[in-house]
C-alpha cells in the first residue's frame, strides 16, 4: 500500500528522532533543506549541518546554504574540501562520484567523531536511484543514512512537503556539483571549473527554469528546457560573446534540451 505524504512525513520525523543526534550533509538544495528543517525540529542543537567549500561548488550556492541554515536556526559548519588533489577524482572516470563521496564523507565522518555524533545523513530521494549514481556505493560503504529514501520520499514529495512547511526551496531548480558538467575522461581543473561557474552565473540572469552548461574541451554545450530554446537562441550573440570571454572557443545550444545526467548518455547501458 502506497504511503501518503503525511505518513512519509511522520516516518521521517520518527527516523530523525530515533537518531538522537545527526550530522546533515547540507548543500542548500530542496532535499537537504527539508531534511535539515526536520532534523532541527526533532533534534534541536543535536543536529549539525555541514557544507563543503569547494571549487566544484559555486560560491553563490555556498552563500545560499549559509543563509538557509541561519534561517532554520541550525548549527552549521563549513569545511574545506580538496577533492581536486585526488587524481581518482580529477581525471574524471565514470566512477568519479564514488571517489568524491568517499573523500567528502570521510571528512564528514571525522567531523561527526569530533562532535561525538554517531549518525551522518545524506539527502538523496527515491528518484535519485533511477540514474547512474556511483556515489551511492560510497555512502553504503561508509554507513551513511538517507532518511528521505528510508521514508519513501520522491522529488515531488520533497517539493510538496517543503511548500507546506513554508520553505522557499520547494521550487528551487535541481542543482549538482560542477564536476557533473564534464565529459568523462576530461580532466577537471580549477581553470575549467571557473569557466563553468562564470558561464552558468551569466545564464542565470535570463531567469531560466532549469539549465546546464556542459563542457567538452573548449566547447560549451548549453541545455535549457525545450520551451525556452527559442528564447535563449534569440540571445545567441550576447551569450556566445560572454562565454567566449570566459575562455570557451565554441558555444552550442543542445536541441534536445535539459535533461538530468546527460553526460551519462555516452556510457554503456
Amino acid at each position: 500500500m502506497m504511503k501518503n505524504l503525511d505518513a512519509k512525513m511522520e516516518d521521517l520525523r520518527l527516523t530523525m528522532r530515533g537518531m538522537r543526534s545527526a550530522v546533515i550533509a547540507f548543500s542548500g538544495g530542496a532535499d537537504s533543506s527539508l531534511l535539515l528543517k526536520i532534523a532541527v525540529e526533532e533534534l534541536g542543537g543535536n543536529a549539525l549541518a555541514v557544507t563543503a567549500s569547494s571549487k566544484t561548488y559555486p560560491r553563490s550556492e555556498l552563500e545560499n546554504a549559509l543563509q538557509i541554515a541561519k534561517s532554520l536556526s541550525a548549527r552549521h559548519l563549513v569545511f574545506e574540501s580538496d577533492e581536486l588533489d585526488d587524481p581518482l577524482f580529477s581525471s574524471n572516470p565514470p566512477d568519479r562520484c564514488y571517489h568524491c563521496k568517499k573523500h567528502l564523507f570521510g571528512k564528514i565522518r571525522k567531523i561527526a567523531s569530533d562532535n561525538k555524533i554517531e549518525w551522518i545523513c545524506e539527502a538523496g530521494n527515491l528518484d535519485d536511484l533511477n540514474d547512474y549514481r556511483p556515489g551511492m556505493k560510497a555512502l553504503d560503504e561508509l554507513n551513511i543514512r538517507r532518511p528521505l529514501i528510508e521514508a519513501g520520499f520522491t522529488k515531488n514529495d520533497v517539493r510538496e512537503a517543503s511548500r507546506i512547511l513554508g520553505l522557499d526551496t520547494w521550487k528551487k531548480p535541481a542543482t549538482a556539483c560542477l564536476a557533473s558538467r564534464f565529459q568523462y575522461g576530461e580532466t577537471i581543473s580549477s581553470q575549467s571549473l571557473e569557466m563553468l561557474e562564470k558561464a552558468e552565473l551569466f545564464l542565470s540572469k535570463y531567469g531560466l527554469a532549469q539549465f546546464r552548461v556542459r563542457i567538452h574541451g573548449k566547447l560549451a554545450r548549453i541545455e535549457v528546457e525545450p520551451d525556452e530554446i527559442a528564447r535563449i537562441s534569440a540571445e545567441r550573440e550576447n551569450i556566445s560573446r560572454a562565454l567566449k570571454s570566459f575562455g570557451f572557443t565554441y558555444v552550442s545550444l543542445d536541441l534536445d534540451g535539459y535533461r538530468m545526467g546527460s553526460m551519462n548518455e555516452e556510457l554503456p547501458k
